[in-house]
């Protein structure tokens, strides 16, 4: 069986208020190392066994596009697994 992990954020031109906050918090709680915080979404997609490589990364982009993402305010990564 394949899976994909697909990632979605805010692009870097984007206010995120949300990862503002937590940023604010972990330097109230004394985490310093951490410059800047991110929130977003992930997604486990299982695959149907008869994808090969380039249908299922064909599909996953198709996905991750037309539904999981607003692509105007997000941006997606993704890493195919094989074998999961």
């Amino acid at each position: 069986m394949m899976k994909a992990h697909v990632y979605v954020t805010l692009k870097k031109t984007v206010l995120d208020p949300q990862g503002q906050t937590i940023q604010n918090a972990l330097k109230k709680m004394q985490y310093k190392a951490v410059n800047d915080v991110r929130q977003g979404k992930y997604f486990v997609l299982d695959l149907d066994n008869s994808l090969d490589a380039a249908a299922a990364k064909a599909e996953v982009e198709s996905i991750a596009k037309d539904v999981l993402t607003n692509p105007v305010i997000e941006e997606f990564s993704y890493k195919l697994e094989e074998g999961a």
